[in-house]
């Protein structure tokens, strides 16, 4: 039997991040001790009322289906979250999903038709193109690479790529891959251009709790951004909860309505339990969560000192917990090296858009980091 495949899948390849992930478990399985800097999952366990919340909810029998967006106390906490950002949700006017990224599909599916234009801002992490194309839209890329990852110094290129035939722009502040949080001023500059081209907008805010000296500002709190902006957040990244796969989309109420069709005939509801392990971590684990941003800003701080003791100047992140490394032009045979030689697993830039870096990742503890950048020093990768 020969199996045909739809034209939509062939557009897309798998994720880079794990395909270098996929590869560390290869090596690690014949004994390699891989450094694995590729995969963004925080190193702490989840915290441990949360894990207790969820056991709790287990044996209170909450194992059957949810509502399709999600449990009313969920809900109720997520709207209290989102106004002390300055976001003016209401309940109506969420889906929970199982994960972030499953809200974000649901935002493409809903919102591009074939040929409609989706604005990236490299680098970009790697499934808003695959998502982008699954939906049918075209690419335009806006590269930020010259201005140390920054938006308000390329808001003129920001400027000329968008349109009136712009459909969607995917912001994502603290990002994923560069750790770069935009400030207000660039910011402003995307609503300006949002409301003067009828744009709607991804505010992709998933690293939000997780910055350093400076604050990530909510696009949908700017004058003009309510009713054009769709917020996606969740609970991997904040509260270490990777694998419990939570988290949600908010938009005007049309939006949602829309994107609901997709989520009910897809997923159902996200499981019953984690949404209540949810609402712990949402109203009890600030002080945990503080010290896990703590570590992770040390961290970042003994890399930058360990580059620059080999000489090399990185963009210092002001969120989330990545790195941009500038490597050779030919990023993709670096990490290869980097991994088969120095026996550390990053993700190539070009991945993301911006060929000539390697993405690291710093959940890891501060000893394997300096084995590590070690590593990649002795086997002449520095």
């Amino acid at each position: 039997m020969t199996l045909k495949f739809t034209e939509r899948v062939g557009r897309v390849e798998p994720s880079a991040t794990l395909a270098i992930s996929n590869l560390a478990s290869e090596l690690e399985a014949d004994g390699v001790d891989i450094v694995d800097l590729s995969v963004g999952e925080p190193d702490f366990p989840t915290p441990e009322n949360v894990v207790e919340a969820g056991k709790a909810a287990l044996d209170a029998g909450h194992t059957g289906y949810t509502p399709s967006d999600g449990i009313p106390e969920l809900k109720e906490a997520i709207v209290e979250k989102l106004a002390a950002d300055g976001l003016d949700y209401g309940t109506d006017e969420l889906i929970v999903t199982p994960g972030a990224k499953q809200a974000l599909y649901e935002t493409f599916q809903t919102l591009i038709d074939d040929g409609d234009e989706v604005v990236l801002l490299d680098p970009a992490w790697v499934s808003y193109e695959a998502m982008a194309k699954l939906a049918g839209g075209s690419l335009s890329r806006v590269d930020l690479s010259e201005t140390d990852f920054q938006l308000e110094p390329a808001l003129d290129d920001l400027a000329e790529t968008v349109s009136d035939d712009t459909e969607l722009l995917v912001i994502n502040s603290p990002s994923n891959p560069s750790g770069a949080v935009f400030t207000d001023a660039a910011l402003e500059g995307v609503r300006d251009l949002a409301v003067d081209h009828d744009i709607t907008v991804i505010s992709d805010e998933i690293y939000d709790a997780i910055t350093y000296g400076t604050k990530q500002t909510s696009l949908g709190s700017l004058d003009g951004m309510a009713d054009r902006t769709v917020t996606i957040n969740g609970f991997s990244k904040a509260y270490s909860m990777t694998g419990w796969r939570l988290g949600y989309l908010a938009a005007p109420e049309p939006l949602v309505e829309q994107a609901g069709k997709l989520h009910s005939h897809s997923v159902s509801c996200a499981v019953n339990f984690v949404q209540h392990a949810g609402i712990e971590a949402l109203r009890n684990t600030d002080e945990t969560v503080a010290e896990m941003r703590d570590a992770f800003e040390d961290r970042r701080d003994m890399l930058v000192d360990l580059f620059d003791e080999q000489e090399i100047d990185v963009p210092v992140p002001d969120g989330a917990f990545y790195m941009m490394l500038p490597v050779d032009d030919d990023d993709q045979s670096w990490c290869e090296g980097a991994i088969e030689e120095a026996h550390v697993a990053t993700v190539p830039g070009s991945a993301f858009g911006t060929p000539g870096y390697a993405r690291l990742s710093y959940a890891a503890s501060e000893e394997r980091l300096q084995v590590a950048v070690e590593r990649l020093a002795d086997a002449g990768y520095l």
